[in-house]
């Protein structure tokens, strides 16, 4: 029997295999930043132990640095501390550190693909939920707890259960002003926010291949909201351009023997699925939140749907401010949120800006466009995006994770309605009180020129 993509590259890291237990897995590289390493670099020293590879081991502040005036010392005392403590454990452990200011600086999930730290075939953790983005590149990638993180340290392995796999294949192409965040969000509405839960999913078929490698780490990225373990995409010609000649990307002789490696990494015709799902490119249209989790989304077009008998159905209708059977077109929008792990890449921040080109924000909304690496940000404003915007009425901010969530100076207000094109729409996830609905960047940019939720196909 043939293998799938994920069987060939975990088992391919397996060290050990506990009788009736997990896997003891072997880990390529692992990602930190300055939330979930303090209490894992404490734990280690508590057990007199140092980071067992260093140089399998990269850190960048993100989660909870301001977007705004960089150069000067972050206002909030947790966060300040936070990011002090990431600069001193490095440099004890003698791990590499982008910190604030350094070209190289950005989100984790940014960074690692932009950097080519992040390459086909590999296993990759941090200690972030959304770490499943580097799954674009054929690569096993995911979230991990402070207490693995500190396992990673002290081992460089970790002890996991096998997930199941699911197969997800989207057929045809997508239509206008259909992008990777509509596919993953309708996938993610027919899935519910839990359809996932145990499995691994690979992500099949044209409208997948169709998409650049920032589409792709969108998909995966928000694999983790229906509930997955992780996502991968088998990589092909697009994947392997991506990497080709990036800062720490193989060279020379080393390219192409990992190239020729790479290149066995599909799955097998033959390989079985513990559960296939097929969806049709063409039934896909811009999508929207309505709820407040992920799985609670919609053709924006469409009306909320009336589900009677479920009582935190009606509650997150009621936190939202939505009423069932009715649509989400036209309702006013406080804020308009452009960046995160999930779009804040060059591609995304570009759509953003060549749609609203020549035209205004509205008045009574606020954008925050923030990039997510010191290298897009470069980017950006070397292509004139920066410009695009200003005139626009809207100002390019600086790295970080910003209004993804509330741990930083980059909060919605309570009771304010955001359209985000981040991963997640919890209650209060961008503010204590604040309600979001979840788009593509191309959504924002209508939503930003309206100042109200607006089909983005009437816009380009």
């Amino acid at each position: 029997m043939g293998k799938t993509l994920f069987d060939k590259v975990w088992d391919a890291h397996v060290v050990d295999t506990i009788t009736e237990g997990p896997d003891v897995l072997y880990i390529d590289k692992h990602l930190i930043h300055e939330v979930t390493s303090p209490v894992a670099f404490l734990g280690l020293e508590k057990r007199g132990l140092k980071v067992f590879r260093p140089e399998n081991t990269i850190a960048t502040p993100d989660h909870n640095i301001p977007t705004i005036n960089q150069n000067k010392p972050i206002k909030e005392e947790l966060s300040r501390m936070q990011v002090e403590k990431l600069v001193e454990n490095t440099k004890k452990h003698g791990i590499t550190l982008y910190g604030l200011n350094h070209p190289f600086q950005g989100i984790v999930h940014v960074i690692g693909p932009e950097l080519g730290i992040t390459q086909p075939g590999m296993t990759l953790v941090c200690g972030d939920s959304h770490t499943a983005t580097h799954g674009a590149f054929g690569s096993v990638a995911f979230g991990i707890g402070t207490s693995e993180v500190e396992m990673v340290f002290a081992s460089q392995c970790i002890m996991q259960p096998k997930p199941k796999k699911m197969k997800i294949t989207v057929n045809g192409k997508l239509g206008k002003g259909v992008t990777a965040k509509d596919l993953i969000l309708y996938i993610i509405s027919k899935l519910t926010a839990s359809g996932g839960t145990g499995y691994f999913i690979e992500y099949a078929g044209e409208a997948f291949r169709s998409l650049s490698m920032e589409g792709r780490m969108t998909v995966c990225n928000m694999s983790i909201e229906c509930g997955a373990r992780g996502g991968l995409i088998a990589p092909d010609e697009t994947t392997f351009e991506y990497v080709k000649n990036r800062e720490f990307a193989p060279k020379g002789e080393e390219w192409s023997k990992k190239l020729e490696y790479w290149k066995t990494l599909y799955s097998d015709d033959d390989a079985v699925f513990d559960k296939e799902y097929e969806f049709d490119a063409a039934d896909i249209e811009p999508q929207i939140t309505f709820g407040t989790n992920p799985g609670m989304g919609m053709g924006i077009t469409q009306t909320v749907p009336v589900v009677n008998s479920d009582t935190t159905y009606q509650k997150a209708l009621e936190y939202m401010q939505f009423e069932a059977g009715k649509p989400v077109l036209d309702t006013p929008v406080d804020y308009v949120f452009v960046g995160s792990c999930t779009n804040g890449r060059i591609e995304d921040i570009r759509a953003f800006a060549n749609a609203v080109k020549g035209r205004k924000k509205a008045d009574d909304v606020t954008v925050w466009i923030v990039p997510g690496s010191k290298q897009v940000e470069k980017q950006a404003i070397d292509e004139g995006l920066d410009k695009i915007l200003a005139e626009a009425g809207i100002a390019l901010r600086q790295p970080g994770c910003s209004a993804c969530l509330a741990m930083n100076e980059d909060k919605v207000p309570a009771g304010k309605l955001s359209v985000s094109t981040s991963n997640r729409n919890f209650e209060g996830r961008q503010g204590p009180g604040s309600r979001t609905m979840l788009a593509s960047p191309l959504t924002a940019a209508a939503v930003a020129i309206t100042g109200k939720v607006t089909d983005p196909r009437e816009i380009i």
